[in-house]
């Protein structure tokens, strides 16, 4: 009986079929539940404010048929890439300096964090009497809400390098430049690229909410326009093309990210 039951077992695990699904197969896949729960939702309970997923794609197929979306999304992503690029530059210079220098991190913290946890559109009457009602007041709100995210993960990978790798610079006559640019930079890249992919998400955010609540351009506009209407459907027409949006900026800062840190092992990048 013992030599059946060891002869029989291996066939009943290999008749069992196994389905796996990668990271791509399970993000379709919980998109399609999602779509499917919206559609069932938007049937069922007829919400006026809730239409269901294919009213929406009708809607929005209109919006794309009328030239309503095309020109819009050219505004908002110039709003976006500008503002980005600067936000990127500060976050990056600054943030490195706070990890390398503790008298800039000591000088500059305090003001970092409380800008961090302070809500950015309160800021936004400020960037309006400065710039006036145009495209610099949006992208100063995009700068305030991407910047300081990146500047703290920027700090924190900057102190996390190990004190071993700067050791070695120094015993082959590094100056403190090329630390910072060969050494230092390099190694803490993984972890800074992922706030950059945060400030790449928060920046989406201020683009939208600079543009409903400053000039009233772009996808913001369209998005207000709907809001007054109580066009339900179109508010989520809108919606989607913004988070198509930002799932492509993100999906572009993980191209980027890929291609810099290739070097990095998997473990390591699961780490930081």
């Amino acid at each position: 009986m013992t030599a059946i039951a060891q002869s029989t077992t291996p066939r009943t695990s290999r008749s069992v079929p196994r389905f796996r699904l990668g990271g791509v197969g399970m993000s379709a896949l919980s998109l399609t539940l999602g779509v499917l729960v919206w559609e069932l939702v938007g049937r069922v309970f007829a919400l006026p404010f809730f239409p269901p997923f294919t009213v929406v794609v009708g809607t929005l197929m209109e919006m794309i048929g009328r030239g309503d979306i095309v020109g819009n999304l050219a505004v908002s992503l110039s709003n976006l890439v500008a503002g980005f690029t600067i936000s990127l530059v500060i976050g990056v210079v600054v943030g490195t300096a706070m990890g390398r220098y503790w008298r800039v991190r000591a000088a500059l913290g305090v003001y970092v964090y409380a800008l961090l946890t302070a809500p950015s559109l309160v800021f936004a009457p400020i960037f309006f009497s400065i710039f006036g009602a145009g495209q610099g007041s949006i992208i100063a709100v995009v700068v305030m809400y991407s910047t300081f995210v990146m500047i703290i993960n920027t700090a924190s990978a900057v102190q996390n390098v190990p004190a071993s790798m700067l050791e070695m610079g120094r015993s082959y006559g590094a100056s403190e430049w090329q630390l910072v640019t060969r050494v230092i930079v390099p190694a803490a890249l993984p972890t800074m690229l992922a706030g950059i992919r945060l400030g790449m998400g928060r920046a989406v955010l201020g683009m939208i909410n600079g543009e409903m609540f400053i000039a009233v351009t772009g996808l913001g506009r369209l998005v207000t326009q709907a809001g007054k209407s109580f066009d339900g459907a179109a508010v989520l027409a809108v919606l989607i093309v913004i988070i198509v949006v930002a799932l492509g900026a993100v999906g572009l800062v993980q191209m980027v990210d890929r291609a810099l840190t290739g070097w990095v092992p998997d473990t390591s990048k699961e780490k930081s």
